[in-house]
């Protein structure tokens, strides 16, 4: 049995001992009972669990732990009281359930969290139909998306997340646009933020001693831990995530000037509505003039005039630029220099004949195994966009379905597995593997499922103990993240405020 599912057995069988003892239990009682640390002499279990406790506290899945008067850790009590590892229970209306759906709906495939947000929004309409099953989830489309920019990016977020709420260290190359070359860089990750349709960490650089921002698109080859240690850092108390996620992409980095643009009267509104808190918008008849003083516009125009403090100029001049006509730098004049001799870059590598790249060979005719194993995650799927959450939150999720489906006397199919989960058949037959090993310990096991050879139904015979997972499980930071993420990418292209209202519920669940 590979160690991964080793650990995922061990932990969600020292949750499911826990939550069905209901009462503080040793360390020496757990190294007996839970499944998994019987077989260690006493140092491997000391290391053993003290490595899962860290793990499950870094997906929010904290034990209460009870020190004696003299010190001694074997006597130790440890616990896990429900609202550790259970979700708060959120009454949504029926508006905000179909704004949920219809936000994962119009991002599914297209978002970095798809997957994190599917297992979330199943957690959080327990008890509920779902709102993703409803026939009007299928007839919308939206012309924004949030995708992580291909498969290696995907992946590199993955990591990321990992490290950040594992407090480790990270080394990877990055590729400087500004200087145009390639270096090494070694970074303690503190936040990801997602804007301008590009993702960014936000971590403190060990090359520059001070926090920097990197653009994930432009990390070369895989992200991978400094060092084999448990944790490498903490995170300052004087880092305040707010100051990056209240920042545009132009903003990341210390701020170098306030740029002036002209804006047409014709997307002034756009402009107010997504992009005022990043600046100051004010009438630019108000300096004197039907239209913008000094610029000459042959149609004679009126517009705004939005003031933002930018760090990264090549950034603002590319937002600016991509608005056409309908906007126009003013100022300061450092930066209308730079947008010129960028203008003029993009004419001269525009002008004449193009340049052909040398043929290739094609790799779709001729593959080997290895091609298709780089090109697959592993489970029959390509999703370019796709992160996968940690596994225990599909196991976690994947047992209240079972556990639910069980005692309504109801079978599922494989079918419907692995379409609710995004899974693919192999991959749901391993999962329910591991969860008909997990257990209370003395032979009590949570659930017993059986998948028919004949026609893929699923029998599940739950335990009289499967309450602990029978209700849902907290979100994981990831599915928190995600849910939280896709309600401010969606933002009011949904009416009638039903996503505001939700966010504030999550947040309030969530703590």
């Amino acid at each position: 049995m590979a160690k991964d599912t080793e650990k995922l057995i061990r932990q969600l069988s020292l949750i499911s001992y826990l939550m069905a003892e209901r009462r503080p239990v040793t360390a020496p009682e757990i190294r007996r009972d839970v499944e998994g640390y019987s077989v260690m002499n006493e140092d491997a279990f000391a290391r053993r669990f003290y490595a899962d406790r860290s793990e499950l506290e870094s997906l929010g899945i904290v034990l209460s732990v009870e020190k004696p008067a003299d010190g001694q850790v074997e006597q130790e009590n440890y616990s896990l009281p429900p609202e550790n590892f259970h979700l708060p229970p959120i009454e949504f209306t029926d508006e905000e359930l179909a704004a949920l759906g219809t936000a994962l709906q119009l991002l599914d495939g297209e978002f970095a969290y798809a997957e994190p947000l599917r297992l979330a929004l199943q957690q959080i309409t327990w008890g509920r139909p779902s709102p993703l099953n409803a026939p009007e989830q299928h007839t919308v489309a939206l012309g924004i998306t949030g995708s992580a920019g291909g498969h290696e990016t995907s992946h590199r977020l993955a990591k990321i997340e990992a490290a950040i709420f594992r407090r480790k260290t990270i080394a990877f190359d990055y590729y400087t646009m500004e200087r145009d070359e390639v270096g090494a860089r070694r970074v303690d990750p503190y936040q990801l933020l997602y804007q301008g349709g590009q993702f960014y960490l936000v971590g403190h650089s060990h090359e520059r001693s001070a926090i920097r921002v990197f653009r994930l698109s432009r990390i070369l080859g895989k992200v991978g831990y400094a060092t084999k240690a448990e944790h490498d850092f903490q995170r300052p108390a004087s880092f305040d995530p707010r100051a990056y996620a209240n920042r545009i992409q132009w903003q990341f980095g210390d701020p170098i000037g306030t740029a002036e643009v002209w804006v047409s009267h014709r997307i002034a509104w756009q402009i107010e509505r997504h992009f005022g808190r990043y600046g100051e918008l004010r009438s630019a008849d108000a300096a004197g003039t039907n239209g913008v003083p000094g610029v000459t516009r042959a149609d004679g125009a009126p517009g705004v005039i939005f003031a933002t403090p930018y760090a990264n100029a090549r950034q603002l001049i590319a937002w600016v630029l991509g608005l056409g006509e309908h906007a126009q730098i003013l100022g300061p004049p450092e930066l209308v220099e730079e947008l010129g001799e960028r203008l003029r870059l993009v004419v001269e590598r525009h002008t004449g004949d193009p340049q052909i790249a040398a043929e290739v060979a094609n790799r779709g005719t001729h593959r080997s195994d290895a091609d298709r194993e780089a090109d697959a995650d592993g489970n029959g799927h390509h999703p370019d966009a796709a992160i996968r959450p940690e596994r225990f939150a599909r196991l976690a999720t994947l047992a209240s379905i079972l556990i639910d489906a069980g005692r309504a006397g109801r079978r599922l199919t494989v079918t419907e597995l692995c379409k609710a989960l995004k899974v693919s058949d192999q991959e749901l037959r391993e999962d329910i593997s591991v969860l008909n090993v997990v257990n209370f310990g003395a032979g009590t096991y949570v659930l017993y499922a059986e998948i028919s050879p004949d026609d893929g139904t699923i029998e599940v015979d739950p335990e009289p103990y499967g309450d602990s997972f029978a209700r849902p499980a907290r979100l994981l930071p990831v599915e928190a993240k995600a849910l939280v993420a896709a309600i401010d990418l969606i933002g009011e292209h949904i009416p009638a405020g039903s996503l505001a209202s939700a966010r504030e519920k999550v947040i309030a669940a969530l703590g």
